[in-house]
């Protein structure tokens, strides 16, 4: 398959899987019809890279379907200049989208095979403002806190503390939280101006599980 044909099928996948259903935010839509999701999944399977589905990678994860990547992405309303922190860089395509709306992104991923294989792809396709680093995500990055934006692409059993302590003030947090297998409920966490921490409920999604220190250990 052509680059063209592709392409064709990646903007037909902006407007039907997503503007067409209920992704509102102009950026995010933008930003989906910029970057190829094609260069994040395995070479067999670019064909398939935008159907409405989510699609095998590497050490045994999977890339996201579109439209939860979206309803992630725009929950975390970015900004321009916004720093934003990723646990779960997987293919690292998530974290290509959000370079494209924020300032920085630090993205972390505990396989070092999927880092380094996302690392390349982010590199060679210019995404500058990408970070990557193998590390236990549920510890977040604490040099580099606190964030405006924190973004966990995998599903946990609660909410890390240590994530939650490294959100900036009015910071958005969202998180797939629930059993290790089966459905999670996805929550934005914002932190007020008052100190406190909201949370809201965005529906259901399912999600590879969240490992490490606060998240599943390896043999649960």
């Amino acid at each position: 398959m052509d680059l063209s044909e592709l392409e064709a099928r990646r903007l037909r996948m902006v407007e039907e899987q997503l503007a067409d259903r209920d992704i509102r935010d102009a950026r995010v839509l933008q930003a989906f019809r910029d970057v190829p999701r094609h260069a994040f999944v395995p070479p067999g399977l670019a064909a398939q890279a935008y159907d409405d589905r989510a699609l095998p990678i590497e050490a045994s994860q999977t890339i996201s379907q579109p439209y939860v990547v979206a309803l992630m992405v725009e929950a975390l309303v970015l900004h321009p200049r916004d720093r934003l922190l990723e646990v779960g860089t997987g293919s690292g395509y998530a974290a290509a989208l959000c370079s494209r709306l924020c300032a920085d992104v630090y993205t972390i991923e505990r396989h070092a095979e999927l880092a380094d294989l996302a690392g390349a792809r982010i590199a060679e396709l210019g995404y500058a403002n990408v970070h990557v680093r193998i590390a236990d995500g549920t510890l977040g990055w604490p040099e580099e806190a606190p964030f405006d934006a924190i973004l966990v692409s995998a599903g946990g059993p609660r909410v890390p503390e240590t994530l939650e302590a490294q959100l900036a003030p009015g910071g958005r947090l969202v998180i797939p939280v629930g059993e290790r297998r089966g459905f999670q409920k996805l929550l934005r966490l914002t932190r007020t101006g008052a100190g406190r921490v909201e949370r809201e409920d965005l529906g259901e999604v399912a999600f590879v599980p969240l490992v490490g220190a606060e998240g599943f250990g390896d043999r649960d």
